[in-house]
């Protein structure tokens, strides 16, 4: 049978490839962005903000990080086919068109924002500038020394959208917690491109780990740091307490348990560390929503 007469692929085929292409079955990415959104939809309430924004704000999440796999994907194609983890990507295969990518990609930004839509004007104007940062990212490693700052902003963006969402303002205290998650993302992420290190030196790309060098272990311990102070310092003024604490303890347990990961640089121990990362976060969110169920 000749390549044109073959048969088109099955529906539940073509659904296995969305599926993949998305990461559906590795939900520890989209855990990544929601817990830090979650804890600020709870700070700027002070307490429960209802179950329409945490709707909102979840499924917002899960669908924007989907729509950025899309479309991260199609700008990394030439890259991907030569690291071993990622050659069998779906677009990268050939499995997938570009276009269809893509496609699902903008069904899934049109969906996330309809959800949008049932906040507030500030909500929707944020909106914009976080779907922007989210398509420029996937292109920042071939300019951008440590295009994982870059990443950092976009995964942080629900924090200040979801400030706007509670009281229709942005206070200074949404754009501090941006900044000291985007540490948290410069942790996790460098983990990350240790794991892919050598391919990238060889296909040239620039990540933070081989910008930092041999201070790669040093730089993500300070890159924790940073995020968990900052976070302490912003949660105390706010008036969290000694179970908010507690959550940070535990976060910086867990980040100083990494360290034992990564220090041998393997590709195995960074790629468990980064793969564990979401504990971190949800370690300060339950800090936070514990604390603030108790006032």
């Amino acid at each position: 049978m000749t390549a044109a007469s073959a048969p088109s692929p099955s529906p539940r085929s073509r659904l296995s490839l969305y599926l993949d292409l998305i990461r559906w079955n590795r939900p520890a990415g989209w855990l990544l962005l929601l817990w830090p959104t979650l804890a600020a939809l709870w700070i700027a309430a002070g307490g429960f903000p209802g179950w329409h924004l945490i709707a909102v704000f979840t499924l917002g999440t899960v669908l924007m990080r989907s729509a950025g796999c899309c479309v991260n994907d199609v700008a990394d194609r030439e890259f991907d086919r030569h690291v071993k983890r990622t050659a069998q990507r779906p677009v990268t295969s050939g499995a997938l068109p570009v276009k269809e990518a893509l496609a699902l990609g903008a069904v899934l930004a049109l969906a996330a924002f309809g959800l949008v839509l049932t906040t507030n004007a500030i909500t929707i104007a944020l909106s914009f500038p976080a779907l922007a940062i989210a398509i420029v990212y996937p292109y920042a490693k071939r300019f951008v020394s440590m295009p994982q700052a870059v990443l950092g902003v976009a995964f942080s963006f629900g924090i200040p959208m979801a400030f706007a969402a509670v009281s229709g303002t942005v206070p200074a205290l949404a754009w501090a917690l941006l900044v000291g998650n985007l540490f948290w993302v410069l942790a996790y992420d460098t983990e990350y491109a240790m794991v892919d290190r050598d391919d990238d030196l060889k296909i040239g790309i620039q990540t933070s780990a081989i910008t930092l060098g041999r201070f790669d272990v040093i730089g993500v311990m300070a890159f924790y740091w940073v995020y968990l102070v900052s976070w302490m310092a912003l949660g105390l003024s706010r008036g969290l307490g000694p179970v908010f604490l507690l959550g940070i303890a535990s976060a910086a347990a867990q980040a100083a348990w990494h360290w034992t990961l990564i220090r041998e640089r393997s590709r195995e121990g960074c790629f468990k560390a980064f793969r564990l990362n979401h504990w971190v976060g949800f370690a300060v969110f339950a800090g936070v929503v514990v604390d603030l169920w108790l006032k």
